[in-house]
């Protein structure tokens, strides 16, 4: 997100201080579910140096900050699925890592839980730890990361700042409302497709960046528009793109 490597070089062997800065969370739950939430996340600190006062001390204010809704005592199988992906993400930064790789975090989390830690991950980026985010959502890309590498059947197919990738694909998309009606939307010139959206806007992919410029002319003379907004493609709409020349 801030960064992808920082100053982690192929060059540069991992001492232990290094392995001790760096905090993952992986896709599957890793928690031992017979143990307390203090004991499971009091021994995963332990790993990374930390005493069991600091954890105790910590791992209260993270509760609360993350709404878990559980004590220091309740076995991890009684907690929901939300609330232990809530306990692995807290074992993931209760030591401040520089370093956070975070493996499709918002699993089985609701959307409430989803924004809240959203919220903990942009705090972690102005704190200024570097972070790794694998999500199979390009929404949640496109919400989080200043820099993105896309991978696809196991090769790269893009990679770049985020705003730059999505420049690139040129300002082919098209958010309008208009008087006119779905069938004369489609009828305007360089429209490849036009749908209109529960939100009384259409959504029109043009078949150049060119096309805005004519359309707004077109459409400004003898009618008032409320909206009109072009933009690149999302990074979900570029991912099918490059998807499908890697299958080709």
């Amino acid at each position: 997100m801030s960064q992808i490597w920082g100053s982690y070089h192929n060059d540069h062997s991992f001492s232990a201080s290094d392995y001790n800065s760096v905090g993952y969370l992986p896709e599957e739950r890793s928690l031992m579910p017979k143990l307390t939430v203090l004991q499971q996340v009091t021994f995963l600190a332990s790993l990374k140096g930390m005493d069991k006062k600091a954890v105790k001390e910590k791992l209260q204010v993270w509760m609360k900050k993350l709404a878990v809704k559980g004590t220091l005592n309740d076995k991890i199988k009684n907690l929901s699925k939300g609330n232990q992906q809530k306990i692995q993400l807290i074992a993931t930064l209760i030591h401040d890592p520089d370093l956070i790789i975070l493996d499709e975090p918002f699993s089985g989390l609701d959307p409430v839980n989803v924004d809240l830690m959203k919220q903990v991950i942009l705090e972690q980026k102005k704190r200024g730890a570097t972070i790794i985010f694998s999500d199979h959502d390009m929404s949640n890309v496109e919400e989080l990361c200043d820099s993105i590498v896309m991978i696809n059947n196991g090769k790269i197919v893009l990679n770049g700042l985020v705003n730059d990738v999505r420049n690139s694909f040129g300002l082919t998309r098209l958010f309008i409302r208009s008087q006119l009606d779905l069938t004369q939307v489609q009828q305007l010139p360089g429209v490849e497709k036009a749908i209109l959206q529960n939100n009384g806007m259409y959504k029109i992919w043009l078949e150049k960046p060119e096309f805005g410029k004519e359309i707004f002319n077109e459409l400004s003379q003898g009618q008032y528009l409320r909206t009109f907004d072009q933009e690149p493609p999302t990074l979900n709409e570029i991912f099918k793109i490059k998807a499908g020349e890697n299958n080709e």
